[in-house]
């Protein structure tokens, strides 16, 4: 049974082909800079905003955020949380995800069974997500104590997809690291799509047009970029990833 959220998704996916969604860290902004983003986001055609770190960030300013980004766009606010604190009721639904290549079983289950009642009393719409450390891995690596998988070893990510296909999730994510000095390689991605039957998400280290249409020829159903929205030519950066994940 799908919700309202993962259905729009998944028509959008259908309908375009491959998405992109926007990553927001409230650690690095305020709730007014979040606000601007989303708009300058939502205005270059993103299909959702998600919103996560890898590290803690405060209750009271997560809710901040989310509530200003909620005043300013129509377009899905998803949560990526790295922790029961990345919750907030403000949002419209909440990526429900396990690390599966993690050593600690708190990233395993453990996290999701402390989470999971206060996703039901916020009546958030959980979206069943097998998240997945690939390459460097960056901070989320570390934070998530995961055993990155080596981009020379795209049987593992097959194997661990897998796993969260046949567990019943959803959405399988590759994660390359936010900021990572190389994205995902498109032989990952096209060796771990011709296996699933449910759509792939692949995300850090994607800055360019050239990279973002690289992930989706090779198969990535959804891009999400983060650490472009920081820079200077922020606006035409993310309009040139959108317009060519559309044009491929």
């Amino acid at each position: 049974m799908f919700g309202p959220i993962e259905k729009y998704l998944l028509e959008k996916i259908n309908n375009e082909t491959s998405i992109h969604m926007t990553l927001v860290d409230p650690e690095k902004i305020t709730a007014k800079q979040a606000s601007k983003i989303a708009e300058s986001a939502s205005q270059s055609g993103t299909a959702a905003i998600m919103i996560g770190g890898s590290t803690f960030v405060s209750q009271d300013h997560l809710d901040d955020v989310v509530k200003s980004i909620k005043q300013t766009v129509e377009i899905p606010i998803i949560l990526f949380p790295n922790n029961i604190t990345g919750i907030s009721q403000n949002a419209d639904a909440i990526w429900f995800m396990s690390l599966l290549n993690s050593v600690d079983p708190y990233f395993l289950m453990g996290a999701q069974i402390l989470g999971a009642p206060l996703v039901k009393k916020l009546d958030l719409e959980p979206i069943s997500l097998g998240y997945i450390i690939v390459g460097d891995g960056g901070t989320a690596g570390i934070v998530g104590k995961a055993l990155p998988i080596p981009y020379s070893k795209p049987e593992l990510a097959v194997a661990h997809a897998l796993a969260g296909q046949y567990l019943g999730m959803h959405f399988i994510y590759l994660e390359g690291g936010s900021g990572a000095r190389i994205p995902v390689p498109p032989n990952i991605i096209r060796t771990v799509k011709s296996v699933l039957d449910i759509p792939l998400i692949v995300g850090g280290g994607i800055r360019n047009k050239e990279q973002a249409i690289a992930a989706v020829s090779a198969g990535a159903d959804i891009i999400v970029t983060g650490n472009i929205i920081e820079s200077s030519d922020a606006n035409q950066k993310m309009s040139e990833i959108v317009k060519g994940i559309r044009n491929k």
